[in-house]
């Protein structure tokens, strides 16, 4: 039984990497979480299979694996929901032996507990027995955004007897499948023990495979290492130069932030500035976009100046990485 998570960079062909492991042969369980990737992983797997969707392979997103998967074969009888709501419980009385801990007085399950649901109804077994059953591999993408209840429940599907790829970026860690108080509340804080609860479980961890972007180029990948302390390398060719840089010139500006092509990222609110306008971290998963103008708040504009970009907090630093890695072409920053 091979056990593996791929620890890749911002553009290195995760996608593609997980698409080329599919085949005929093997029954496979693919899960991800954000649209933006299971979209990519739909068009491709039918990129890959001539059209046609394989009938030995199941793609879901993750919350549809959880409720439709998990939850309503072995609970749906004895904890009847309607659904999922993606809010916490505001019941600081509930307790974890009360269905109120787990459900709306509407009878909607709370997004962040169903995965302790499932541990505590202990219906964790019967999950892995399902998986086996039907499912050679398990496939898990964007690994690195299962936190909360959830990574510790993906630590229990650890021990299912079955294949394993894990495949996500450490450092795009910019959203949480959910969060229920402080439970894994560090679990980001140091890569390497993040890597650890994976080969505490049989893991290697892969930390050569996807290192190298086809996406950013080598000036890019050279900022990112020296700026935000993210080790990043590019698979272009040192002729393929391309411009990373602070504009300072009011023309030089305009022009930039006025062109259309040009997507322009911002730390929040990015939607309040019209079309073509979003925010740093939704952008992961993108790989369309040629230039990439990027606006620095008060704070990341002062880390910019004196050269501490590696010293934001971890999720800032994280999601400017998300910004700056959707570019082919040049990154322009400027001054919000």
């Amino acid at each position: 039984m091979d056990k593996t998570v791929i620890f890749a960079v911002a553009g290195s062909g995760k996608t593609t990497h997980i698409v080329n492991s599919l085949s005929c042969e093997k029954r496979s369980l693919v899960v991800t979480y954000t649209i933006a990737n299971y979209e990519n992983l739909h068009r491709k797997i039918l990129q890959k299979f001539s059209g046609v969707w394989p009938k030995n392979v199941v793609l879901m997103r993750y919350f549809s694996f959880l409720y439709s998967f998990c939850y309503k074969p072995f609970l749906a009888d004895d904890i009847k929901a309607r659904g999922i709501i993606y809010e916490c419980n505001q019941n600081r009385y509930a307790r974890q032996n009360e269905k109120n801990y787990y459900l709306t007085k509407n009878g909607y399950l709370y997004s962040n507990r169903i995965s302790l649901l499932l541990d505590v109804a202990h219906a964790i077994g019967d999950v892995q027995d399902r998986i086996s059953k039907y499912f050679d591999e398990l496939i898990i993408d964007e690994v690195q955004d299962f936190a909360g209840r959830d990574f510790s429940f993906l630590e229990k599907l650890m021990d299912t007897n079955v294949d394993q790829l894990f495949v996500g970026d450490f450092y795009q860690h910019t959203f949480d499948t959910s969060r229920d108080g402080n439970v894994n509340g560090k679990l980001f804080e140091s890569k390497t023990r993040y890597e650890k609860r994976f080969t505490d479980k049989g893991f290697v961890c892969d930390n050569t495979s996807l290192t190298y972007s086809w996406r950013c180029s080598l000036d890019v990948c050279q900022f990112i290492t020296d700026n935000l302390g993210i080790p990043i390398y590019s698979n272009r060719g040192e002729a393929d130069n391309t411009r990373i840089m602070l504009l300072n010139d009011p023309e030089q500006i305009k022009q930039v932030i006025t062109d259309s092509d040009t997507v322009k990222l911002h730390y929040q609110k990015g939607a309040l500035f019209g079309d073509n306008h979003y925010n740093w971290g939704e952008m992961k998963g993108e790989d369309k976009y040629q230039d990439v103008c990027i606006y620095l708040n008060k704070t990341s504009a002062k880390a910019y100046k004196t050269g501490k970009l590696s010293m934001l907090k971890p999720a800032t630093r994280n999601k400017l990485y998300v910004a700056i890695t959707r570019a082919h072409g040049n990154v322009y920053f400027v001054n919000e």
